[in-house]
């Protein structure tokens, strides 16, 4: 990495950290790392998981399980990257990992850049690609934690499957119950199948000596997350005892267990409610298959809440999906219906009786009101600070485009194939019991109550409502502004 780019980084994490609150607690992701085995030029971290980026995720998880948590996230590879899309937050810090120097180190230039804002509490240590991981499981695991006493605790995953295809670290635990089944080591899988076959390993712990057969160790299914908690204090005594004193010439957080066991201090192991919260992902095929897991468990908070045509093809951000639980919480049915391959984006806000047609993208801020009827593959958008407003009883048919500044008045009809823009300067405005038909275009433009449109393009035009002598609303159709460009055209 060159000196100008780590000048840059190191610049950028001092503008976007932010002062640490008064809580003694604090998490420190961990995504400096790049993976290699995900095979894509983005950073690992970046990798989204129903549509939020993996380290997003887990800081999510962080601040919405534990009340006022401080955060930092450790950066490496595509440090830029990640911290824009993170980007400035309260008492939360980036620390730069210069060279990749394994989880241990990382944690080390963690801990170096909040020595002067936290001085005691609870250190908890977790990976940026867990990307399933929730606030239920975080505010369990603190509380696990305090509960138990220990000075360091591991939250750990359950392996259900052949033990001979469970390449995960297996979590070595005492096996009497006056040590209530405390941490002795973390001992990775190839370190295991190195062992004789008929010699038992032997480990002391306490002036104890424990064996445990080859055998015994392989179908050991309590396995390694990367999460962790500790003590403040006793974290910093240790933590600049780690050793790169192996193969790979790396600094690992795993053999911090060591450091607090030789001290006489704790360490204890939980598992989840929910096994898939610790998944972390090294390739595709796991990152589809954690999304399927996301999208299974949106399903299922809504499944009898709204109507989903499709339980395996459907988006609905995690935003909406709140907004929806707590809508319901009100006991009023929401009679809201979405369609196969329908997308709901972030900042979208559903009200009673919608439906959203097969395939159609919703994204943005667009405001429903009640008894609105969206076709399939309608597209309805806004750039950020834009508000698309839908008023009660529309109608919008099929493949209509409809993004940006915009407001359509109650009972309006928008047909087939119309295209609608407003943009900030010339925000787009759709009275009450308008029609609009037949492939017709609009930007910018002020259209009154009860006017109809056909076949037109109307760019900041005002419509007003005249009436015919009959006392009808008389109809636009077939305008076409005057053309540009006529000197470059000739006949072939």
């Amino acid at each position: 990495m060159s000196n100008d780019i780590s000048t840059e980084i190191y610049s950028k994490t001092n503008e976007y950290s932010t002062k640490f609150n008064s809580s003694n607690e604090v998490a420190i992701i961990l995504a400096a790392g790049h993976g290699k085995r995900i095979k894509s030029q983005r950073s690992k971290m970046l990798h989204k998981i129903w549509e939020i980026p993996t380290v997003e995720r887990v800081y999510n998880a962080c601040r919405l399980g534990i009340e006022n948590i401080n955060t930092v996230i450790v950066v490496g590879i595509k440090a830029l990257d990640v911290m824009d899309v993170i980007s400035k937050r309260d008492s939360n810090k980036f620390a730069f990992q210069e060279k990749q120097n394994g989880t241990g180190h990382a944690v080390q230039v963690g801990l170096n850049k909040i020595e002067n804002e936290f001085n005691d509490g609870i250190v908890y240590v977790l990976p940026g690609d867990m990307g399933l991981l929730d606030d239920s499981s975080m505010k369990k695991f603190r509380e696990d934690f305090i509960s138990s006493g220990n000075d360091m605790m591991v939250l750990t995953g359950i392996y259900n499957g052949d033990p001979m295809q469970n390449s995960y670290g297996r979590i070595i635990r005492t096996k009497d119950s006056k040590q209530n089944g405390n941490v002795i080591q973390i001992m990775e899988y190839k370190d295991i199948l190195a062992l004789s076959d008929d010699k038992p390993y032997t480990v002391t712990y306490r002036n104890k000596d424990y064996s445990f057969t080859k055998k015994e160790l392989i179908e050991t299914n309590e396995l390694n997350s990367g999460v962790y908690a500790f003590n403040y204090k006793k974290l910093k005594e240790l933590i600049n005892n780690l050793s790169s004193n192996n193969a790979q010439n790396e600094i690992y957080i795993t053999d911090l267990i060591a450091l607090f066991n030789l001290k006489g201090y704790s360490v204890g192991a939980v598992s989840p409610k929910y096994q898939y919260v610790v998944m972390g992902f090294n390739d595709k095929s796991v990152l589809k298959e954690m999304d399927a897991i996301a999208r299974h468990n949106v399903y299922e908070k809504l499944k009898n809440i709204i109507e989903i045509d499709d339980p395996d093809d459907f988006f609905i951000h995690d935003s909406v999906v709140n907004d929806l639980v707590e809508q319901d919480k009100k006991g009023i049915p929401l009679d809201i219906k979405i369609g196969k391959g329908a997308y709901i984006g972030d900042g979208v806000k559903l009200n009673y009786n919608v439906e959203i047609g097969r395939a159609a993208y919703v994204n943005g801020n667009v405001v429903f009101g009640k008894n609105i009827m969206i076709w399939r593959i309608v597209h309805l958008s806004t750039f950020p600070n834009q508000t698309l407003t839908i008023e009660d009883n529309v109608k919008i048919l099929w493949g209509d485009i409809i993004k940006g500044n915009i407001v359509i008045g109650k009972n309006s009809t928008i047909e087939s194939s119309v295209n609608m823009t407003g943009s900030d300067e010339f925000p787009l405005r759709i009275g009450k019991n308008v029609l609009i038909k037949g492939s017709s275009y609009l930007f910018g433009s002020v259209v009154e109550d009860n006017v109809a449109i056909e076949h037109s393009v109307l760019i900041k035009k005002k419509v007003k409502a005249e009436k015919d002598t009959d006392g009808n609303i008389k109809p636009v159709k077939f305008y076409i502004p005057k053309t540009e460009g006529n000197d470059l055209l000739s006949e072939i």
